[in-house]
């Protein structure tokens, strides 16, 4: 394997390596300063899963019902420091993605140069896929930020003696561990490890039994705490996570759903390293040129696309579930195009890749520009949710001076019901407020939401109920003995687009029996409106 130097001497002389590592600080740093200010500067509001994770945050675990605990740990720490706005709920993700993307530049450098290293950084610093998760909060920028870790150990792990070996070979575990604790997505990297020792001798012999052991130590005890919490809790987090995939479809070999996923990949990545990536391992493959840090990068980067494939082929699958991949593909994406002098499509693939960046910090700063361009359905689920809170309240609040108050307000949408909770939070969070409660549309709950408060008999004498677009008012109105003073709200999202709610009281809950078979509500008679 060839390996660059990555001494503390050669990073700080004058060397090509010392030149491109300061190079690369300037770039990440410069874009992290820009999303930071985006980030403080957007009136964009949180996406309902980004409120999610703030509630959880407030009371922190070792897990929760659809994702392992980090993303809710990193939102306290940060809201610790600033308080409960937009941004310090966000703060954590251009962090760590610019964290990443120094990392990246250290695999790349020691496997393929020190040049190398700067180009891996900027593909992955402006991938689309980046771009859009350093303005949310959401679980793959702690993932592949531990991600980046675990396989920079693991290419550190080739040419260290003991006890040094030693020292990596727990960090990467740790790491690893760590990345478990963001997203389950982290198995990749495991069987990836795995892989790499099946086929390759050269990866064999850079492990030892004490290695070995001190890896595997590490991950188990920083996951530990997670499946402690996973068995006391009937393994919710990974019964949820099995559940996305979606396995028992009615339809299966869905060639539309596997065209759709490899084409996104190109959005995702990028155009031009998305190719380089999927034309080399094919072309290379084939002749058998790959070379050794080509075959370790391919072992971290193929699976997840393969596995995720797959499952789209059989079943269905996000455009971000084998975002994995790109830690390891950017690294190779920046070596091959060097080794073939691709200059011109290196410096044009950066190009787009750069102007999708501004354009997006520029929607974020001013959102009209997104609506001038036709492109305002995009971010129409993180607008509009302090008014449509604020007409709940309004509600409240009429029932309260008016009627003596309602047992609860109850939502049929977990969108809703978490938007309420952090927009809600001063109303609802202080003594003698109604209490947010989840109506459970079918026998077992769905979500965190539904798991945690859900509607009962007590909390359902008399409630506001709050019924998104008004899709399940027919099936909630026949699990009360009676309702009225029905209100629809509608909050304006951009011209052509407004959110609906309904409000209106419901009393006597006694909810009917749900299907045995398909755990649903008997189907209600719809009424005229």
């Amino acid at each position: 394997m060839v390996l660059a130097s990555d001494s503390p001497s050669a990073t700080l002389s004058g060397s090509p390596e010392g030149r491109a590592w300061r190079f690369t600080l300037v770039m990440v740093g410069a874009l992290t300063i820009v999303r930071l200010a985006a980030l403080f500067a957007t009136p964009l509001e949180l996406y309902p899963d980004e409120a999610q994770y703030w509630l959880w945050s407030r009371e922190l675990a070792f897990g929760y019902f659809s994702k392992p605990p980090m993303i809710a740990w990193l939102i306290w720490a940060t809201t610790q420091i600033g308080g409960d706005a937009e941004a310090w709920v966000r703060l954590s993700a251009p962090l760590l993605h610019g964290g990443a993307a120094l990392v990246i530049h250290r695999i790349a450098g020691r496997l393929y140069g020190g040049w190398a290293g700067l180009v891996a950084a900027a593909i992955y610093s402006l991938m689309p896929g980046v771009v859009l998760s350093s303005g949310l909060m959401a679980t793959d920028a702690p993932l592949l930020f531990f991600l980046s870790l675990t396989i920079w150990g693991y290419v550190a792990l080739a040419d260290q003696t003991a006890p040094r070996r030693y020292f990596v070979a727990i960090g990467m575990g740790a790491a690893l561990g760590l990345a478990f604790l963001s997203k389950y997505a982290a198995i990749y990297a495991l069987g990836s490890i795995v892989l790499h020792a099946l086929i390759s001798r050269e990866a064999r012999l850079r492990w030892c039994p004490a290695a070995i052991v001190l890896f595997l130590l590490g991950f188990v005890l920083v996951l530990a705490p997670n499946f402690a919490w996973n068995a006391a809790h009937q393994f919710s987090t990974v019964k949820h996570t099995a559940s996305n995939a979606n396995w028992g479809a009615s339809s299966l070999f869905n060639f539309r759903e596997l065209i759709e996923f490899v084409g996104s990949q190109f959005g995702v990545f990028g155009p031009v390293p998305f190719a380089v990536l999927l034309g080399g391992a094919i072309w290379l493959g084939v002749k058998k040129r790959l070379e050794s840090p080509d075959l370790l990068l391919l072992c971290f980067s193929a699976p997840p696309l393969l596995i995720v494939a797959a499952e789209a082929f059989v079943s269905r699958a996000n455009a971000n579930w084998a975002g994995a991949a790109f830690v390891a593909g950017s690294a190779l994406a920046a070596g091959w195009l060097l080794r073939w002098n691709a200059r011109r499509w290196l410096i044009g693939g950066l190009a787009v890749q750069g102007l999708f960046a501004l354009f997006f910090v520029a929607c974020m700063v001013s959102p009209r520009i997104a609506d001038a361009t036709g492109l305002s359905n995009g971010f129409k689920r993180v607008r509009g949710w302090d008014q449509t809170v604020q007409a709940i309240i309004d509600r409240s609040r009429e029932e309260e001076a008016l009627r003596g108050g309602v047992s609860s307000v109850a939502m049929d949408d977990r969108f809703v019901y978490n938007a309420a909770a952090y927009y809600g939070r001063d109303y609802f969070g202080q003594p003698g407020a109604p209490p947010l409660r989840m109506w459970v549309h079918e026998a077992q709950p769905q979500n965190q939401a539904e798991t945690t408060a859900p509607l009962d008999k007590p909390h359902g004498r008399r409630a506001l109920i709050v019924s998104l677009e008004g899709g399940y008012r027919p099936e909630i109105e026949q699990d009360f003995q009676k309702t009225s003073a029905l209100q629809i709200a509608r909050v304006r999202l951009d011209k052509k687009r407004s959110r609906r709610i309904d409000l209106f009281i419901a009393e006597g809950f006694a909810p009917l029996p749900r299907d045995p078979i398909t755990g649903l509500p008997p189907r209600p008679v719809r009424k005229p409106e």
